[in-house]
């Protein structure tokens, strides 16, 4: 490992318990080093606009960390075991290039402020890539609403039959319930847009810092003022954004629950793509919903990296070593409902639906409650109709049963579905 940036002469340090305080950190900073790198040239611009570095030695910091960038990007910088953490490279890359000048740029700056700027920009860009994913999301399911808007389909509570319903009703759900979570999302990042940088390791510092202008060019909507408030949040912000990712992952794991669960032979009403489906090692017969299951157990490592955070942040005020584990968690989540939403759209177009089986699957007997409501709304109380209906299923057999979704006129239902509204919501995202 290369020298340590708070290493003190004559101070000893034992190998073993450095690898374990640095721990994942090398590894989970390739994550955060182009907004690391990206926020300490802003850094060094605020430097410069107080006067506290010199223009050329901005020119310059600025100039080697673009160049740190490039060689990253290509591939020919790597951050491994040589390197404490991403804030320990950059700062040597500053001072092996720069010399004196590069050893300058920390000034006004704590490694905690600096991370949590990373990851606020970090948390940022991959919300606004999952907001545009869900969006796609509830534009797939829109589509398919559209398409089958009418077609009969068994409506199930406690997986029983329950009222005939509408693949148009069933895919619209999920269209409202994707641009819900794409909502929650925007609202997310616009809780987390403030910037951190300038507050140091949590109390400020005895310099006037630029900090509003730094924020400005970091592309931040404000500055957190307080800067124990700033250290404070540091667990917190993660944890938000996790769970906004596990609102979208549970709209995902609903789907994927249906699909595999309506794939299968008792059901037949959906095939899926065949390249979502495996077969079985050893026996010849079989295609299995493997995608579908993958996609529906990934919101449990959303939902243990949620856990994971709410165990970790119960901290005094002030930075604790313990904060170090937010990032794995972060990470983990972000990695996981990222690659999940990216494949749900193609696979929401091609799912294929069997409507004859579909409308086949409703029963006479599944009028029931439309007839009680019927009879209720012509003044009878609605109890004595539920027994009188009850005691006559019989009479329903023969009913017209897609009559029943023309006449389900209330907001939103089959005859209502109002695709309109929802879809002026998913433009508006």
């Amino acid at each position: 490992m290369s020298t340590l940036l708070w290493n003190k002469s004559g101070v000893k340090t034992d190998s073993s318990v450095m690898r374990y305080l640095a721990g994942e950190d090398v590894v989970l900073d390739r994550e955060l080093f182009s907004y690391d790198i990206k926020a300490t040239a802003a850094h060094a611009h605020g430097l410069g606009m107080r006067k506290l570095l010199a223009d050329d030695d901005v020119s310059a910091i600025v100039g080697s960390l673009k160049e740190l960038n490039e060689l990253w990007n290509r591939g020919e910088f790597v951050l491994d075991e040589r390197h404490e953490d991403g804030h320990s490279a950059i700062e040597s890359h500053l001072v092996e290039c720069l010399g004196e000048v590069g050893a300058r740029v920390h000034l006004g700056r704590s490694r905690n402020d600096q991370v949590l700027v990373a990851t606020r920009l970090y948390m940022i860009e991959s919300l606004d890539s999952l907001k545009d994913l869900l969006v796609d999301c509830a534009c797939a399911s829109l589509e398919r609403a559209r398409e089958h808007e009418m077609d009969l389909m068994p409506g199930y509570t406690h997986l029983q039959r329950a009222v005939p319903s509408s693949v148009g009703l069933w895919m619209g759900s999920f269209a409202e319930s994707f641009v819900d979570s794409a909502e929650l999302v925007a609202m997310t990042r616009k809780w987390i847009d403030a910037s951190p940088l300038g507050t140091a390791a949590g109390y400020g510092v005895n310099l006037p810092l630029a900090r509003d202008e730094v924020a400005q060019e970091l592309g931040f909507a404000r500055i957190v003022i307080n800067p124990m408030a700033a250290q404070a949040s540091r667990g917190k912000h993660e944890h938000q954004a996790i769970a906004a990712m596990w609102q979208a992952m549970q709209d995902v794991r609903r789907l994927a629950w249906d699909l595999s669960l309506f794939s299968t032979a008792e059901f037949g009403f959906v095939q899926m793509p065949d390249e979502t489906m495996t077969g079985s090692s050893i026996m010849p017969n079989k295609k299995n919903p493997d995608l579908a299951e993958l996609l529906r157990a990934s919101c449990s490592t959303v939902g243990a990296c949620m856990s994971e955070l709410q165990q970790l942040t119960s901290l005094p005020s002030g930075y604790h070593r313990d904060l170090q584990l937010t990032k794995p968690a972060l990470i983990r989540a972000t990695r996981v409902t990222l690659d999940t939403l990216a494949l749900v759209p193609d696979v929401i177009r091609r799912t294929t639906f069997s409507t004859a089986a579909m409308s086949e699957a409703v029963e006479s007997e599944m009028l029931a409650t439309d007839k009680a409501v019927e009879l209720a709304s012509g003044g009878l109380a609605f109890r004595d109709a539920y027994r009188m209906v009850g005691e006559s299923l019989d009479s329903l057999v023969g009913a017209d049963l897609s009559k029943s979704l023309g006449a389900r006129v209330s907001p939103g239902a089959c005859a209502d579905l109002r695709l309109d509204e929802i879809k002026a919501r998913i433009e508006n995202c």
